[in-house]
């Protein structure tokens, strides 16, 4: 799966101050910290060795020691301030004050003891520190789920109890299921419950606005080693390999959707391979770019695709017609 630049980016921040605060770590002690690949951390120290501040001469530059580095042990000799304590203004302060408001509202109940205490010191300190500006904020944020829905969940989650679950997928398939909570994550746009599904015996990712009823049930959730970066969408093998090729202007493609490879061609166009469980899911997405689509494999994608479109435009019956707008000028 093709790893996303906010990713990528946030681990490169994260090298700096880790190598601000070890004096020289072998490569390996690195891709073990950050958990990747002793190359992924050659190619994010060969980055971060070209990128600093505008100016962008030599001594603009982050720096490393350059002997230690061909013996295999990164040294860093220059940060350009990265590692020093944010500064934040009144807007960003701002927006933070909201954020931990938002995230203490619908999710603190959720949170065990120790993390509700480390969220609440920070929104108090943070408030402090912003003055009279944070009095002016009163944020909310919505699950988009019923209230006795969400109640439940974060109680499940708090209380580490079993869920029974009634709930209805992108099908409109309804089914009942017990569930151990994990932990909830979110997107941009959607709050899911990220739990072990005993109808499956699996880990499931359960949209809270789906879940139609939800019942705490007497039995301890139980730890199914659900790890830390679960929650992420990725298709198993089971799904059909297809490859689209797409002009560069659909580059966030590769970065919203799980993909396997992402190759680059000559003329800035680019291909990327993924898995599709869901035919309706891929359609979806193809219609989403279809100026930008260059070619498709295996062809159907294309024609499946073509075809849903011309049904749309045909469900708009005598609108639809194009000599509609031409009879009306005239």
């Amino acid at each position: 799966m093709a790893e996303r630049a906010s990713d990528r980016l946030l681990r490169m921040l994260g090298m700096i101050t880790y190598l601000d605060r070890h004096e020289g770590v072998p490569v390996e002690d690195i891709a073990e910290q950050f958990g990747v690949s002793a190359d992924q951390v050659l190619e994010d120290i060969d980055t971060l060795w070209v990128t600093g501040t505008p100016g962008y001469f030599p001594h603009d530059l982050i720096d490393f020691d350059a002997a230690s580095y061909e013996q295999g042990v990164v040294r860093l000799t220059e940060s350009r301030g990265m590692t020093r304590p944010l500064r934040l203004g009144t807007r960003e302060a701002v927006a933070l004050v909201a954020a931990l408001r938002a995230l203490s509202a619908s999710f603190g109940p959720a949170l065990d003891p120790e993390r509700a205490a480390v969220l609440e010191s920070a929104l108090a300190k943070l408030t402090a520190a912003t003055g009279d500006a944070a009095a002016a904020v009163d944020v909310q944020l919505g699950m988009d789920a019923a209230p006795e829905v969400a109640a439940t969940v974060a109680t499940a989650l708090r209380r580490r109890r079993r869920l029974h679950l009634r709930y209805v997928n992108a099908a409109d398939v309804s089914t009942e299921r017990d569930v151990d909570p994990a932990r909830l994550v979110t997107d941009d746009e959607r709050s899911y419950l990220l739990g072990w599904c005993l109808l499956v015996d699996d880990e499931r990712l359960f949209r809270v606005d789906r879940i139609l009823e939800a019942t705490l049930l007497d039995e301890a959730a139980q730890d199914h080693g659900i790890g830390a970066r679960s929650g992420e969408f990725a298709p198993g093998p089971e799904g059909e390999l297809v490859t689209l090729h797409l002009a560069s202007t659909a580059r966030w493609v590769a970065e919203s959707v799980p993909v396997e490879a992402v190759r680059n061609l000559p003329d800035g166009s680019f291909e990327l391979d993924l898995r599709v469980v869901r035919p309706a899911w891929l359609r979806h997405l193809v219609l989403q770019v279809a100026g930008e689509v260059l070619g498709a494999t295996p062809v159907r994608v294309a024609d499946e695709a073509a075809a849903a479109a011309r049904a749309a435009l045909a469900a708009y019956g005598p609108l639809a017609d194009p000599g509609l707008g031409a009879a009306a000028e005239g």
